[in-house]
């Protein structure tokens, strides 16, 4: 089989920019944007934070039959990835233009509805680009190399973006500082899809098989593969807490810490260490077992989110310590669920002698993104249940009940969650036995 040339892997990459940025940056500013600058109530926010990437979940399937259909008219998904990328970089910008209606309901209305279109543009986008690389080539060596490139750029791309969106709306006062970020990010995403779109033209393709799934087949297959949904559900616990961890953030670093600048340290210190240790996870899962090396990333994150319980006691750089051991557990329960989940994958076509891959891949997604939806509403609801008073300068004296939800909100509630995937972490369920079907 052909060998991918690192030139091709490496422009297909480029498309992390655009889900690196997408996937993080709503999570990190999108909630302190609505109760900050549009004085939502923070039970409105978490409703416009999940809704649309609800939606997008929904309308994956949509967008993955378009994509398989203009794959057979034309022998490429490339149009729907420059169609896709292009309106979420404009539609970004646009959901946070701060058009200001005169009030928090149309404006909270005016994000929800780009919110959800940028979500749907988003699916058009992601579909066809985590379709690619079985259509790229036929060799899993090659999917192997692609996908390592692929994560490589995604890390670089959530430290970049991550760490420079609440950079700018923190060194620029109230609404403008979102509308310059949303530019920025806007003008990154476009640039990125450009680069795939054309970068790709004259790619080898190794198949070209229309991979979307019927509802019935979706059911039947789910139903009868328990090692798959174990560790779904595993994983969508921790997409849970990760969320709940992005949304925090920014609330974190000033109401607890006592300033915005440090939202951007708080995630360079949580970022930085994850890169570091990422490709050290893979070999401590070799020597001590990937199982094993998920319970030991699982306990660090914990460990780390539990002690910022503490932040308003214990000396800054201790608090730092403790987010930088997060980084690190982050990083191992990034990896090692899709370590796992290609054993199980092979496992379970051994088994039954039918293709898994795609149906995975498709439900795997999904799973992530509700993860990751519900924990930015949850954090918008942990806000209300605390009482936290909404503005539009972010300069309301918030109550003793806010800042507890707030420290709670950000280190027990989501520590807990995190936790919450060691008693799941099943040797017998999640080791794959091979059996005749």
């Amino acid at each position: 089989m052909a060998t991918l040339s690192g030139r091709t892997r490496f422009r297909y990459s480029l498309g992390s920019f655009v889900t690196g940025s997408f996937g993080t940056v709503p999570g990190l500013v999108l909630v302190k944007y609505l109760t900050d600058t549009m004085a939502v109530p923070a039970g409105w926010a978490a409703a416009i934070v999940f809704v649309p990437k609800a939606w997008d979940v929904l309308f994956n399937p949509i967008a993955g039959r378009l994509s398989d259909a203009d794959l057979i008219k034309t022998g490429s998904r490339r149009r729907f990835l420059l169609i896709g990328g292009i309106g979420v970089a404009i539609l970004f910008a646009a959901m946070f233009a701060h058009p200001g209606f005169g009030g928090p309901l149309p404006d909270a209305l005016y994000v929800a509805i780009t919110f959800a279109a940028c979500a749907t543009a988003y699916a058009l986008f992601q579909v066809p680009f985590n379709a690619l690389p079985a259509e790229l080539t036929e060799s899993a060596t090659e999917r192997t190399k692609l996908t390592s490139v692929r994560i490589g750029v995604l890390a670089v791309t959530i430290l970049v973006c991550g760490g420079g969106a609440p950079a700018i709306t923190s060194g620029f006062e109230g609404v403008a500082g979102y509308r310059i970020m949303a530019v920025v990010i806007g003008l990154i995403v476009l640039a990125a899809t450009l680069l795939v779109y054309f970068g790709l033209k004259d790619a080898p393709v190794g198949s070209l098989r229309p991979n979307t799934v019927n509802l019935k087949e979706l059911v039947r297959t789910l139903a009868g593969w328990r090692p798959f949904r174990w560790l779904l559900g595993t994983y969508f616990i921790q997409a849970l807490g990760i969320g709940t961890v992005l949304a925090a953030i920014p609330f974190f670093a000033q109401r607890i810490l006592g300033d915005d600048a440090y939202g951007t340290v708080l995630f360079v210190i949580f970022v930085g260490p994850a890169l570091i240790t990422m490709p050290l996870w893979p070999r401590l899962g070799d020597r001590v077992g990937k199982l094993n090396g998920f319970r030991l990333a699982t306990a660090a994150f914990a460990i780390g989110l539990l002690g910022l319980v503490f932040a308003q006691s214990i000396p800054l750089v201790v608090s730092f310590v403790f987010v930088a051991l997060c980084g690190v557990g982050y990083a191992g329960i990034s990896v090692f669920p899709l370590a796992i989940l290609p054993d199980l994958i092979t496992a379970e076509e051994e088994r039954t002698g039918e293709t898994r891959a795609g149906i995975a891949a498709g439900v795997w997604t999904a799973g992530e993104t509700l993860g990751l939806a519900f924990g930015g509403g949850l954090w918008a609801l942990i806000l209300a249940f605390g009482g936290y008073v909404s503005s539009t300068d972010a300069t309301a004296f918030q109550p003793h009940s806010a800042i507890v939800a707030i420290l709670v909100g950000s280190s027990i509630i989501p520590g807990v969650l995190i936790a919450l995937a060691l008693p799941l972490l099943r040797r017998k369920v999640l080791e794959p036995r091979h059996e005749p079907a």
